[in-house]
C-alpha cells in the first residue's frame, strides 16, 4: 500500500519561501550596516587628507622661505618671481625667476630658480599652455629687494597682512618684503589675497571661504639671516 509522506513543517512551500524571505531581510540589514560603517569610515578619511595637504602644504611653504634666505645669501638679493605671462612648461623661462620685477606685481614663486616643489600639496604640474595654474605657489617681492640691498634698504611698497578681522599682522613701519601662499584646495586666492585692493594680503585661520596659507617675510629677519652669514653689513 502505498503512502504519501506528508512535507513537514519546514519543508512546505510557505515555510521556504519564508525562510527565504527572512534571509534576504537580513542580507538587507547587513548591507545597510554594512554602507553605514562604510559612510562613516569616509568622513574620517577625508579629513585624515586634508590635514595631511595641510601639513605638507605648510611645510612646503617653511622651505620655500629657507630657499629664499638662501638665495638672498647666495646673492645679495631675492630672486623675481616668475611672471604670470610664462605659460607654457617648454618655455626656457618656464620656473626660473624674472631678470627684473614690476613693483607691485605678483606672480609665481621661481620653484626651478629655487629647487622647490612645483606645486602645493592640492596641485598639479601642468604640461601643456592650456592648463591652469593649480596649486601653484604665489609670490609677491618688494621690488626694492629684487637688487642688492644693505642695512639700510627700506620696502618701496605698502603690502601689509591682515587677519579675518581686519586686524594687521604686520606693521606700516614694517612691511612684508615677501609675501608667499597657497590658495589651498579650491585653487583660487579668497579673503584679501583675491580681492581688488593689491597691497592687502590675508593669513590666519583656515575657515569658510577662505582655504589659503600664507606665509611672508619680513625686513628684520632676512637683514638677520644675511648678517649671521656674514653678507651684511
Amino acid at each position: 500500500m502505498l503512502q504519501c509522506n506528508r512535507p513537514t513543517q519546514a519543508q512546505t512551500p510557505i515555510n521556504v519561501l519564508r525562510m527565504a524571505g527572512f534571509t534576504l531581510m537580513e542580507l538587507a540589514i547587513v548591507l545597510v550596516i554594512v554602507a553605514l560603517l562604510i559612510g562613516g569610515m569616509m568622513i574620517p578619511f577625508s579629513a585624515q587628507t586634508d590635514s595631511r595637504n595641510i601639513n605638507e602644504t605648510q611645510k612646503a611653504l617653511v622651505e620655500i622661505k629657507e630657499a629664499l634666505f638662501g638665495y638672498a645669501i647666495i646673492n645679495g638679493r631675492l630672486p623675481c618671481p616668475m611672471p604670470t605671462t610664462v605659460t607654457d612648461p617648454t618655455d626656457a623661462t618656464y620656473g626660473y625667476a624674472a631678470a627684473t620685477c614690476a613693483p607691485g606685481v605678483e606672480g609665481y614663486v621661481p620653484w626651478k630658480t629655487l629647487g622647490v616643489r612645483e606645486v602645493d600639496a592640492w596641485g598639479f604640474p601642468r604640461t601643456a599652455t592650456s592648463d591652469p595654474f593649480n596649486g601653484y605657489w604665489r609670490y609677491r617681492l618688494d621690488a626694492a629687494f629684487s637688487t642688492n640691498f644693505t642695512l639700510a634698504s627700506t620696502p618701496s611698497s605698502a603690502m601689509v597682512v591682515k587677519d579675518a578681522s581686519g586686524n594687521n599682522l604686520t606693521v606700516a613701519t614694517e612691511s612684508p618684503v615677501a609675501v608667499i601662499f597657497s590658495a589651498g584646495p579650491d585653487f583660487a586666492a579668497s579673503g584679501r589675497n583675491g580681492d581688488a585692493t593689491a597691497d592687502e594680503y590675508q593669513a590666519g585661520e583656515r575657515s569658510g571661504s577662505f582655504d589659503d596659507m600664507l606665509t611672508w617675510i619680513s625686513r628684520p629677519i632676512l637683514f638677520n639671516r644675511m648678517v649671521a652669514a656674514g653678507k651684511l653689513p
